[in-house]
């Protein structure tokens, strides 16, 4: 099959890699065939539902290479879900009694559309290889070569998702400034909240980016420039278990000694015991159209600091978010050279009529190959076992986490 016209969309939650990528795509494509024309649809599956696109002109051809320079994404986001049709009805993208998929796809096939490249998670990849399904089944020829997107790095089986590393470091660089509020006020108790629902990658390795940048200053302390003041005390991840009474009496013994407590917390620790105690109190428990708790709603860092705050007589408690600041960001050096081969495979792909999600493959010797759709899931845990993420626990204070990872 030849291909006269390619599709773009980036949909789910943003990642430091979706503008690059669609510049990517937009460049190579140009590089090898430029009579292959490009759309891409606005905010993801809604700009597909909708029919919203936009027509890649040559002035965005040639100039491509500008978007490596921002983060976001240029064509727009969304959260939405093929499968949660009560969700679209709701939205008014499709109406009762239709068929997403179907709407979908017929939309794909009016446009003309003879490969679609998607860049998110699990969801929005796997629906894609849905949607070729669909149109194979009804005689139409859909291609669909994926592209992975999270700053969880939980896409089974990518060794490395597109957008990660970029977040961890830029949330290394948000707590440098917040964990400065430590003199803000004696006996400070800093929690810093951190995305990952069910994956502490973000959080261990924002950890470590942290406290390598740490291990690189010097201190002054003898005007209360302390490197101990500074340092991470602790850190909760979602695949670890976690000690109240035990971690209180740890930090209680920190926040005597140097003043105060800073607490590296990924957002997923902890939630099954937040969940159950709302729901014990009657509590409806929000969820998105995915079915996933909104924990920007539910608050973890305001649960955490209400289970620490008397127990580490903590005068003052400040919990801050660095999700948003560190998911927009612009890829760096390392995630654009992830981009670039990702985004040059993808065509290449594509072109020689394949499918797929395009990674390092850990069931295949991590080569950089596509993926087949049905080996692609969501949720890979984050390994605590391994010897860099022990060694970040151990400069916390936490060598006892080791004994204890989550059996979920």
């Amino acid at each position: 099959m030849t291909v006269k016209r390619v599709a773009l969309l980036t949909a789910g939650g943003y990642a430091p890699c979706l503008s690059s990528a669609v510049g990517g795509l937009i460049e190579r494509y140009t590089e090898l065939d430029p009579s292959i024309e490009i759309i891409a649809y606005r905010h993801g599956y809604w700009g597909l539902l909708s029919g919203e696109k936009i027509i890649v002109d040559q002035t965005v051809r040639r100039n491509a290479g500008l978007l490596h320079q921002f983060g976001g994404s240029p064509i727009g986001n969304s959260r939405v879900k093929l499968t949660n049709t009560d969700d679209l009805v709701k939205r008014g993208l499709i109406k009762e009694g239709e068929n997403a998929l179907q709407v979908a796809a017929e939309k794909l096939k009016a446009d003309g559309v003879d490969v679609l490249h998607t860049i998110g998670g699990d969801d929005t990849n796997t629906t894609a290889a849905d949607l070729a399904a669909y149109l194979h089944e009804h005689d139409a020829e859909l291609r669909v070569v994926g592209l992975p997107k999270t700053i969880d790095n939980d896409i089974v089986p990518v060794r490395q998702s597109l957008g990660a590393l970029t977040a961890a470091e830029q949330t290394s660089q948000f707590a440098q400034n917040i964990i400065a509020e430590h003199g803000s006020n004696p006996r400070m108790l800093i929690i810093h909240e951190i995305m990952g629902r069910a994956c502490g990658y973000l959080t261990a390795e924002a950890a470590r980016f942290y406290q390598q940048w740490h291990a690189q200053q010097q201190w002054l302390p003898e005007i209360g420039l302390d490197a101990e003041k500074w340092d991470v005390h602790a850190v909760f991840l979602p695949e670890l278990k976690i000690d109240i009474d035990r971690e209180a009496k740890r930090l209680k013994a920190v926040m005597d000694e140097v003043g105060n407590v800073n607490i590296f917390l990924s957002e997923g620790a902890g939630i099954p015991e937040i969940v159950a105690e709302m729901e014990a109190n009657g509590e409806e428990v929000p969820r998105d159209p995915f079915g996933h708790v909104k924990l920007d709603t539910i608050n973890p860092g305001n649960w955490f600091a209400k289970q620490f705050a008397d127990k580490l007589g903590a005068e003052k408690v400040m919990v801050q978010k660095s999700g948003y600041f560190a998911r927009s960001a612009k890829a760096n050096a390392e995630d654009l050279r992830l981009i670039k081969s990702m985004t040059d495979l993808a065509v290449q792909v594509s072109l020689e009529g394949g499918s797929g999600v395009i990674g390092h493959d850990e069931g295949n010797d991590n080569r950089l190959r596509a993926i087949e759709f049905d080996r692609i899931a969501g949720h890979k845990s984050f390994n605590v076992e391994q010897d860099w993420f022990q060694d970040v626990l151990v400069r916390a204070g936490q060598p006892f986490a080791k004994a204890e990872p989550s059996e979920d």
